[in-house]
């Protein structure tokens, strides 16, 4: 399994209510609603995991890190991500997906990376989480 995270920065016209909403009822939806079957073609789990800064408890600071959202989405191989973001720079849909971006984000040009995770044992069993990933219709 192959994890893609892209950072997301609002824009500034935006309150952080205004970007939840539109980027939960509009933008996430975008494929969908431009007829594709499915909206994100193998892929495993679509997450938005919208950020609020805390203050560090070592330094007292609230440190902006720069991003409203982090975007998450996990595919089964390399290959359907590959294939993805192929599918996503397809012209006939680029412009719209741009101009829908635009609406939302402070730039098109946004970090995109994949994750190797490696997880710790953790708790009072000082074991190695299980975690499902929750799939959402």
């Amino acid at each position: 399994m192959i994890k893609q995270v892209v950072f997301l920065r609002k824009r500034a016209d935006l309150s952080m209510e205004a970007f939840l909403d539109y980027y939960e009822n509009q933008h996430s939806q975008l494929s969908k609603k431009l007829g594709a079957k499915p909206a994100l073609p193998n892929a495993q789990r679509y997450v938005r995991r919208y950020i609020t800064p805390e203050q560090n408890p070592l330094t007292g600071e609230v440190i902006d890190c720069g991003y409203d959202c982090i975007m998450e989405i996990w595919w089964n191989s390399r290959a359907d991500f590959e294939a993805a973001m192929k599918g996503l720079s397809d012209p006939a849909m680029l412009e719209i997906r741009m101009a829908d971006e635009r609406k939302l984000f402070a730039s098109n040009s946004n970090p995109v990376c994949t994750v190797e995770e490696h997880d710790s044992p953790v708790g009072p069993d000082n074991r190695i989480p299980r975690c499902v990933p929750e799939f959402v219709n």
